[in-house]
């Protein structure tokens, strides 16, 4: 008897409202997608856990409680999709988690990161810009994204050449710890006509990164600092899994997922 279980993964939030806007919007998304299966939840940040089981006394399973829970309750086919952008580090940590289950199941596939192929960095940029406000020819629109040492932060520039390549020049993208970094922002802003600029995270939940660092009062926040380099400033302080189109992307992700190599 078939047995399907859809296990959803993403790195994770503290943030109770962004979390029921973001990855739970998703993880219903991914159910509706597939209303033979049960959807399982799990975060990669240990931090992120063992914070909500302090504060909260709830505990989110590591992606390897998670898929060990799936094979102990008897589920035979398991669709694992991922709701991180890249494939950096956390996603590397989690495929090495699932590696040793690749033949646990009668069949165990999982969808790629929101930014993979060609196609993605081409769909993710229209969805984007479909979602700008109405602009003037005096407006920007920068995206904070989190940024890696890992290779795969190339994504981030990636974008930018995406924007420029689709008309859209006024879309920039920079990193919280990654590059571009924010100066490089401001410095690409200089050599342009453009006076206001708005401010919104390029990650699927809008948490601490998206709360303080891009939207912040203190003086380092992304807002303050290109307020003091002489932009007009507003920010959108929404998570991608906000938006429908995104949350698409990860369900068509999760049915062309791949089994585990």
């Amino acid at each position: 008897m078939t047995k399907t279980a859809v296990l959803v993964i993403s790195f994770g939030t503290s943030y109770p409202e962004t979390l029921g806007k973001t990855i739970a919007a998703i993880e219903n998304d991914l159910g509706a997608a597939f209303p033979e299966a049960d959807v399982f939840r799990a975060f990669t940040s240990g931090m992120i856990r063992r914070k909500i089981e302090k504060r909260d006394g709830v505990h989110i399973d590591s992606p390897l409680e998670a898929i060990q829970k799936i094979k102990a309750e008897g589920y035979t086919d398991v669709v694992c999709q991922t709701t991180h952008i890249i494939n950096g580090t956390e996603y590397d940590l989690m495929m090495a988690d699932l590696k040793p289950y690749a033949e646990a199941f009668d069949s165990f596939t999982v969808g790629r990161p929101l930014l993979t192929t060609h196609e993605d960095y081409q769909a993710v940029t229209k969805i984007l810009v479909d979602a700008l406000p109405k602009m003037s020819p005096v407006d920007a629109w920068v995206y904070m994204g989190h940024g890696s040492e890992h290779t795969a932060n190339s994504a981030y520039p990636a974008m930018n050449y995406y924007f420029v390549n689709a008309g859209h020049p006024e879309c920039l993208m920079g990193t919280v710890e990654g590059f571009p970094e924010v100066e490089d922002i401001v410095g690409s802003l200089k050599q342009t006509n453009y006076k206001r600029v708005g401010l919104s995270p390029f990650m699927i939940v809008a948490g601490d990164h998206a709360q303080n660092d891009m939207a912040g009062d203190d003086e380092d926040s992304w807002k303050n600092i290109l307020f003091s380099a002489g932009y007009d400033v507003t920010c959108d302080v929404r998570g991608l899994g906000e938006n429908p189109a995104i949350r698409a992307m990860f369900v068509d992700h999760a049915k062309n997922g791949k089994p585990i190599a």
